[in-house]
């Protein structure tokens, strides 16, 4: 089943489960929105079509998060003037999750769990920056690799082969030069 609701002037086609960007809304994370304004329902009785809403029918959602948008950048110019202005602008916008659908006699739930995990911590962790809540014991270590021992090589090259390599050590830092002293600088012994 999907809906086409309206809000902050546009219109979005919706189902439970999906996950959308609308315009700034007033909540907390977590908190429960319902929307009224349904110009559409589509489901297995068939097509609902408002004149201009259906009456009766909403959608359930909750609010994940409230953010800023993406950077609008605004450059502004006069040419021969040397008139050159940048600004930019950020819209606020708030992230849905839609969990039901009811109206024209149907109704669809999504029977998920709803995730405040905010888009900045999805993508540090995608990048591996941000630690794991759910992660409570240590990652197990890996086994180490042993060596492919094949029947017919002689016993040296094995003990060659098992045998751990030593660890390069680094060179010592090189020191710097004494600097001269300003009256020697420009005598010029030949």
């Amino acid at each position: 089943m999907y809906a086409v609701i309206k809000t902050g002037g546009k219109q979005y086609r919706v189902q439970p489960g999906d996950v959308i960007v609308v315009e700034k809304l007033d909540g907390d994370a977590g908190s429960d929105v319902t929307f009224g304004d349904i110009l559409m329902l589509g489901g297995d009785n068939g097509v609902t079509v408002g004149a201009p809403l259906i009456s009766g029918a909403s959608v359930a959602a909750t609010l994940i998060e409230t953010r800023q948008g993406e950077k609008i950048k605004i450059f502004k110019k006069i040419r021969r003037q040397g008139y050159r202005r940048t600004g930019g602008h950020r819209q606020m916008e708030s992230v849905l999750r839609i969990v039901g659908i009811d109206g024209a006699g149907e109704n669809a739930k999504w029977d998920g769990e709803t995730s405040l995990m905010t888009k900045a911590e999805m993508n540090a962790r995608a990048r591996g920056l941000a630690p794991r809540v759910e992660e409570t014991e240590a990652p197990a270590k890996p086994a180490k690799k042993t060596p492919v021992v094949k029947a017919d090589a002689p016993a040296e090259t094995v003990a060659a082969d098992t045998a751990e390599k030593p660890v390069a050590k680094k060179a010592p830092a090189k020191k710097a030069a004494p600097k001269a002293k300003a009256d020697d600088a420009g005598t010029d012994e030949a």
